[in-house]
């Protein structure tokens, strides 16, 4: 079967090339073409004459793709019955006609999912991105060209989902044809995953995939693009590597991978996720000379990755629901707020905490995991200003060194902060907390969890304001040492500075993240702990935009206050802190 599937992928019936000229594609009248689906079955655009035919190019890995497929599948049974079809076209080389049909039965649609080997039916439509929809109406002319509709897309630092729908394009046009009118937005800006097409030209150059790229993609990338992981495709051979080229360079040269926020210009920290300058000139001469792939004795040994626990075996194990029946739905497409999960682990004694590792359990969907502390007769609210540990992707777990540990109260209960991305099909997740714990007597120094922030009828951002600032205040009571900041703050959540205000009048920017991404709950350990000497005040420093130009905003005409789900907001800048004084003193 396998073999019969790849042979499959090569056959193209092809009449026609389209315009090469770069101009517009709207209201040309496209040639036919004939492509077969995975089961091998041709189809071609001219059976379906005098019917509205929506061509749109999809990619069996990329994310908008794959969100996309249930709403095609839900447009198609939508106009059926009126005789519009749907088809999907995958032109990506680096989609096997395996994936095409894993990516069909994997959403269970039913229209015709079709691979188009050498991308020569992409250009004849001039798509670009995945996914770029066309409509051709009955007469095979080009109706609308552009987006299926507003709610996903990529942003400045990653993709975002806006809270509702509010321009079906696809949806309007098909429509508008229908009822014989003009299409009153026949184009917009496509956006996606770019078409992995084959090198403009022959691969050539001192640069290959073998002996240098692959070395940068298994040292920065392949810990979170591998099978089973929360990115969307593995970047682990050189095919997969290769076909994304063009995308790497995109979000590489627009700093959106991989996810790294803090202003250098302030701060040293040991799990800094950015590409060097060295290794981004080493892509990007590679993807520009055609990625050409070298000699296959040059491949390094692949990188190996722990599949267990990070940490040491836990003493236990805390899951975010009791019985292991009772999973977490989570839905195939749209917006899923922050869920919350309160456990109570029953201590009834004092808990010292020398290691955590929160464990996603489906880690396609799970995208972070804070795990906070509720102390015994306190409520949620006290709970957001300490937290044991949480998961990123690429973020290790927590982990202190010898003599240090975090103190957990008896009595205390666990709060789930569980952060989810629907990837096009129905999921379930059962996460966990594992912990190492600490015999007291060998504990000299407690770790502190504290936060600058403002919660409660504090926190108010006006409507409409664009660059709203929230300012709070920490002081520090005795000489500590700073490990790590985490910035924390939802939908509308735009910076966070972390300032020092010392004793003696000096100040120091300790953390800058100037273009802040929710989806990213990234934790920053300093490469050298800081000392924050007694009467040393933190300032925190949040912007918001509360206005229509912040597309993920679900309502910039209302005041936001504080709250737990993504429509309303937190300040909170969490940091770890290690006293000097030896406890035992």
């Amino acid at each position: 079967m396998d073999r019969l599937l790849s042979s499959l992928a090569l056959c193209l019936i092809f009449t026609a090339l389209g315009p090469a000229d770069g101009s517009p594609i709207v209201g040309r009248k496209v040639d036919d073409f004939t492509l077969r689906d995975f089961r091998g079955k041709e189809h071609t655009l001219s059976d379906y004459a005098g019917r509205p035919v929506a061509v749109v190019f999809v990619g069996s890995e990329c994310p908008l793709a794959t969100l996309y497929a249930p709403r095609l599948e839900e447009i198609q049974q939508q106009f059926k019955g009126q005789g519009v079809q749907i088809l999907a076209v995958n032109s990506n080389r680096q989609d096997s006609i395996t994936k095409v049909g894993a990516y069909a039965a994997r959403h269970g649609v039913t229209y015709p999912v079709l691979k188009d080997p050498d991308h020569k039916v992409a250009d004849l439509f001039q798509a670009t991105r995945t996914p770029h929809a066309f409509l051709v109406d009955g007469k095979g002319v080009i109706r609308y060209a552009g987006r299926i509709d507003d709610q996903y897309g990529l942003g400045a630092t990653s993709g975002y989902a806006k809270p509702k729908l509010e321009a079906s394009y696809l949806v309007t046009a098909i429509t508008e044809v229908l009822a014989g009118k003009e299409v009153s937005t026949s184009t917009t800006e496509p956006t996606g995953c770019i078409i992995g097409r084959a090198p403009k030209v022959k691969p050539h150059g001192d640069i290959t995939y073998t002996k240098h790229v692959s070395r940068i993609l298994n040292q920065r990338c392949v810990s979170c693009h591998r099978d089973g992981q929360i990115a969307p495709f593995p970047l682990t051979s050189y095919e997969e590597a290769s076909g994304w080229g063009e995308m790497i360079l995109e979000v590489m040269d627009k700093g959106q991978m991989p996810p790294w926020f803090a202003n250098p210009a302030h701060g040293k920290f040991k799990n800094d996720a950015r590409l060097s300058e060295a290794e981004k000139k080493t892509i990007r001469e590679w993807v520009r000379n055609g990625c050409l792939k070298g000699n296959s004795s040059d491949l390094p040994e692949p990188p190996t990755f722990v599949e267990g626990w990070q940490i040491e075996e836990p003493d236990e194990v805390i899951y975010i629901t009791d019985d292991e029946s009772k999973r977490i739905n989570v839905k195939a497409e749209g917006t899923v707020a922050y869920k919350y999960f309160e456990v109570d682990p029953k201590w009834t004694e004092d808990k010292f905490i020398k290691a955590s590792e929160a464990r996603p359990d489906n880690r396609r969907v799970v995208h972070h995991i804070i795990v906070y502390v509720i102390p015994p007769g306190s409520d949620r609210r006290t709970a957001f200003r300490s937290s044991i540990g949480g998961f990123a992707p690429g973020s290790p777990p927590r982990t202190y060194m010898q003599g240090v540990a975090m103190h957990v109260k008896a009595g205390s209960k666990l709060l789930f902060e569980m952060h989810y991305t629907p990837n096009g099909s129905a999921q379930t997740d059962r996460s966990s907390v594992g912990i190492v714990f600490a015999d007291s007597k060998d504990v000299r120094r407690v770790v502190k969890g504290g936060a600058v922030g403002v919660s409660g009828k504090r926190l108010r951002i006006p409507a409409h304001a664009a660059n709203h600032e929230v300012k709070a205040y920490y002081r520090f009571r005795e000489d500590a040492v700073l490990t790590s900041m985490l910035p924390h703050m939802h939908l509308r959540g735009k910076s966070y500075r972390y300032i020092a205000h010392f004793p003696d009048g000096n100040k120091e920017t300790l953390l800058d993240v100037p273009n802040y991404d929710f989806n990213w709950q990234l934790r920053y350990d300093l490469e050298q702990p800081r000392l924050m000497p007694r009467g040393t005040v933190i300032e925190g420093i949040a912007v918001y935009d509360n206005s229509e130009a912040n597309i993920s905003n679900p309502a910039p005409e209302k005041d936001v206050y504080y709250g737990e789900q993504t429509w309303e907001e937190m300040m909170f800048g969490f940091f770890d802190v290690i006293p000097v004084r030896d406890r035992k003193q």
